[in-house]
């Protein structure tokens, strides 16, 4: 079957206009990026972690992040370092953002 249609046939990414152009954006994954979708998904999976974080994306949101983090480091429970994450967390306008709106799209989901 050497002179069938199929064989002569190439490939649609051997065309000359389906070949990437030099320089073009590589498709590898990120390892940062792959660490955070995997944060993401933990904050989502759990209620509590979900539930805060979604608390202060509104309040940040709304310009109310300061009365939480006032509260935040006079907390006497919570340790230096879980106070430290959280007030960098909370201040973070766009990892915010980004939880609330990965927890909306896979609300679904899970």
């Amino acid at each position: 079957m050497s002179g069938s249609k199929s064989s002569q046939r190439r490939s649609s990414a051997c065309s000359p206009r389906n070949r990437r152009a030099p320089g073009s954006v590589s498709t590898a994954v990120n390892g940062s990026w792959l660490d955070d979708i995997e944060s993401l998904e933990a904050i989502s999976q759990d209620d509590v972690t979900r539930n805060l974080f979604l608390r202060m994306a509104q309040m940040s949101q709304c310009g109310r992040i300061q009365p939480f983090l006032r509260e935040l480091a006079q907390d006497r429970e919570l340790d230096a370092d879980t106070k430290s994450t959280l007030a960098e967390l909370a201040q973070d306008a766009t990892f915010l953002h980004a939880v609330e709106d990965y927890v909306l799209r896979t609300r679904e989901l899970h």
